[in-house]
């Protein structure tokens, strides 16, 4: 299936009828409050699945998957994916250790966004972006990144304009190319390193996951 940009995998409190691999392009895990706003709460790539309450025994979330960078992904109906789950214990053992690592990203997010600067939080997210997608090119408005960090868009603006002037990141509107690696990985708060570590000891792989390039 195409993932588009801005897609809904699934919405809060709606039944989910399919989970979904991703092969390139990565989906936000979005809680949205009462009050209108929104925040991200998880990020999935080539590296996960989109649907984990089907995988864990529940067919709804109070979270809205939603397509942050476009690319493409293998689509699996609940129903045929718990068969599959009971077909093959060594299935469901994988992706249970990949709901830990995503458990353990969940939390380290929550405790990063309450205690970092932005300038760490913004380092940290354009490299787990960027971490899944195989070009430099994230498509990316300082809005969005407001909404996906919980914090106001004049934050985002002074620590993104911070990054372009030692040269870390170049914006256009739109998008944002990722131009110094190592810059961003110094300025970047140690909940980035965590989270990898967390995944090369659960799934014995590298955090790094270079797909295709983001369309």
């Amino acid at each position: 299936m195409e993932l588009s940009l801005r897609a809904s995998l699934h919405e809060p409190n709606v039944p989910i009828t399919s989970v979904c691999f991703p092969e390139s392009g990565y989906v936000s895990m979005v809680a949205h409050m009462e009050d209108g706003e929104a925040a991200e709460v998880g990020l999935v790539g080539l590296e996960g699945l989109v649907g984990l309450p089907v995988l864990l025994g529940d067919s709804h979330s109070d979270l809205e998957a939603m397509v942050q960078c476009p690319g493409v992904a293998l689509s699996m109906g609940a129903d045929a994916f718990r068969a599959a789950l009971e077909a093959d214990p060594a299935l469901r053992t994988l992706l249970l250790r990949y709901a830990l690592v995503h458990h353990e990203q969940v939390a380290r997010m929550a405790a990063c966004n309450g205690r970092h600067h932005t300038d760490e939080r913004l380092a940290r997210w354009l490299l787990m972006a960027h971490d899944r997608v195989e070009g430099d090119v994230l498509p990316m408005t300082h809005e969005i990144l407001s909404m996906l960090l919980g914090v106001r868009r004049a934050g985002i603006t002074v620590a993104a304009g911070q990054f372009q002037k030692a040269g870390f990141i170049r914006y256009e509107k739109g998008r944002i190319t990722v131009t110094d690696r190592p810059g961003l990985e110094s300025i970047a708060c140690a909940c980035y390193g965590i989270q990898r570590g967390a995944y090369a000891r659960l799934l014995g792989a590298p955090g790094s996951i270079r797909p295709r390039q983001c369309r």
